[in-house]
């Protein structure tokens, strides 16, 4: 994406780039400062990129962003719901370095938010996760430009696997054989278990209550259920009567705190949740100035992570 929007990127707004390092379980700890062939980068690419080999004198990631002079992180680990490492040390490691953060990763949001917000502000770097949550879509830059408003609560469906797997059981598949084919369309990872049992939606769903509530959340105080106690008969029956089940993100504030959920429900099939389907997401939310303010992602597409990133790095270094 950073070479189909590079005319875009310098003519619009005066900026151009080159790949430094490059970092994969896979390829270890690669970096060149004057510049690595992109399309020699990728993990199927032959062998064939200037300072390609990994170095093994690059140690850790520190080590790595040091070599690689870089100015901007992309972080695109897995997820980790317990810790959020090593996300967490690999941000941490490049604000230190003097460098911007950008990740897609939720667990630093949940599990250190406030440690590198203020990291990142201390060195003067930007700090940004758009893609964290419903993709590229801008929910959380929004309330960047909605100064001074109070986020009351929200409800939405943040979990596209399930949403998926409920889909196909409403249809009548059983519960395996729906995951098996959310899996072979590449859907549902080969481990879907942080999905199926909710702790996916959970996690985004402290990720926007810890940064546009402003109010610290550990996963354990949101109660969490998910699919896999739902029987095919009870999906087939629900989606015939206009009451589909969806995973269903709620969060609302309560005094000084915020009361949070995840968990199957049966939706009207004529409201803006029961029309949501496929890979598609959903979020409402209440605020004092707009009672009501929704947003639909309609089938996004790998490309549409790629873009938060994209538009993270435009402002963190226009």
């Amino acid at each position: 994406m950073l070479e189909d929007r590079a005319h875009d990127l310098r003519e619009r707004h005066g900026i151009s780039w080159r790949f430094t390092g490059v970092a994969t379980r896979r390829l270890g700890w690669i970096a060149d400062p004057a510049g690595l062939d992109p399309a020699a980068c990728g993990e199927r690419a032959p062998s064939r990129a200037k300072g390609r080999e990994a170095n093994p004198k690059l140690a850790n990631v520190r080590a790595w962003l040091s070599a690689a002079q870089a100015d901007v992180l992309f972080e695109a680990t897995a997820l980790n719901v317990e810790t959020g490492q090593p996300a967490v040390d690999h941000i941490r490691a490049a604000l230190e370095h003097g460098a911007h953060a950008i990740t897609a990763n939720k667990g630093p949001i949940v599990h250190a938010y406030r440690e590198l917000r203020d990291l990142a502000a201390t060195k003067g770097k930007r700090f940004l996760f758009e893609s964290t949550v419903m993709d590229g879509v801008p929910i959380l830059s929004l309330f960047h430009e909605l100064p001074v408003i109070h986020l009351q609560g929200f409800h939405g469906i943040l979990n596209s696997t399930t949403n998926v797997i409920l889909s196909d059981m409403g249809n009548g598949l059983s519960f395996d054989e729906s995951l098996k084919k959310a899996q072979a369309l590449g859907i549902a990872e080969t481990d879907a278990t942080h999905d199926i049992d909710g702790w996916d939606a959970a996690v985004k769903t402290a990720a926007l209550i810890t940064v546009l509530m402003d109010v610290p959340v550990r996963l354990e105080e949101i109660h969490c259920e998910g699919i896999r106690e739902l029987t095919t008969n009870a999906v087939r029956n629900g989606r015939r009567d206009g009451w589909p089940f969806k995973l269903v993100c709620r969060a609302q504030r309560v005094g000084s705190g915020v009361k949070a959920s995840v968990a199957p429900e049966k939706v009207s099939s004529s409201s803006p949740m029961g029309k949501i389907s496929g890979t598609s997401s959903y979020i409402y939310f209440e605020t004092d100035i707009f009672p009501g303010l929704a947003i639909t992602e309609e089938n996004p597409g790998l490309y549409a992570t790629a873009y938060g990133m994209l538009a993270d790095f435009v402002r963190a270094v226009s």
